[in-house]
């Protein structure tokens, strides 16, 4: 079963154009909205520390949490290092990729994964994949908000962390477009929601602060279908007092739209 006309609104932004196409595939009738951007740290002493002690061996492990922040601590090391020197040193360590994003920057750069991270990819799967390893000194690559639960969770074993944050989100340049969603949420005109990442609920309930519909989008959202892609953005839901609908079998943009697609039209019934 597709979606059959419903009216789906996607926050997605980097892979914007990708989930139209998703959604119309299932024969949705899409709203795409970026309701974010990555923004790297102007100045980043930390990143810096880091390296220093990376480059000294003083890390036995390293944890690597997306892709992107791989890339963006990488370029940011290279406007004082030389080119090619962060993943020297890397191959020297213990490294742990949550999940294939991280991966496939480590494999292009020849670094040797010891530990990937299974689905979905939570501090919960982190921990499990590395309990009983040897490695006291770890450093973990942040991804726009503090890694809280698993630094936690690895102090709690006697490891020496340091958190090294790499970007933080912001809205986009242009918030035209979540603006409008926002209007058109909380005037009922969304039948689906699909949450791709957990920072997207910050911001939608930030703009719709913003615009004064706050209320009006939350009562939106409880009649209609909340489709969050995993454990990490469901939580930051329940947070915000929002419950999710659904989450994919795999925690993945096409599972989440095709499954999203398949349960939509029995949870509207439901609810309505």
């Amino acid at each position: 079963m597709a979606f059959d006309g419903l009216r789906v609104l996607s926050l997605e932004s980097r892979r914007a154009a990708e989930i139209e196409r998703l959604i119309r595939n299932q024969r949705g009738e899409p709203f795409v909205a970026p309701s974010m951007r990555e923004v790297p740290l102007e100045h980043n002493p930390q990143a810096f520390a880091f390296a220093e002690k990376l480059f000294r061996g003083e890390f036995e492990m390293v944890v690597l949490l997306t892709g992107v922040g791989t890339r963006l601590l990488n370029r940011v090391l290279e406007t004082r290092y030389p080119a090619g020197a962060f993943a020297e040193a890397l191959r020297r360590c213990t490294v742990v990729a949550r999940g294939p994003k991280p991966v496939a920057v480590l494999r292009e750069w020849n670094v040797p994964v010891a530990i990937t991270v299974p689905e979905p990819n939570t501090w919960r799967e982190i921990l499990a994949a590395v309990e009983g390893r040897p490695e006291k000194r770890v450093a973990v690559q942040e991804y726009g908000r503090a890694s809280t639960e698993l630094v936690e969770g690895l102090r709690g074993r006697g490891v020496e962390v340091e958190a090294v944050p790499v970007y933080q989100w912001d809205l986009p340049e242009d918030c035209g477009a979540l603006r409008e969603a926002v209007r058109r949420l909380a005037g009922g005109a969304f039948d689906v929601v699909m949450f791709t990442t957990s920072v997207q609920v910050t911001h939608l309930l930030r703009v719709a602060a913003e615009q004064e519909v706050e209320d009006a989008v939350r009562r939106a959202l409880g009649s209609m279908v909340v489709a969050s892609v995993g454990p990490t953005t469901s939580e930051t839901l329940a947070e915000a007092g929002i419950r999710a609908d659904l989450e994919p079998s795999h925690p993945k943009m096409g599972f989440l739209v095709n499954e999203t697609a398949t349960a939509a039209s029995a949870i509207l019934k439901s609810k309505r």
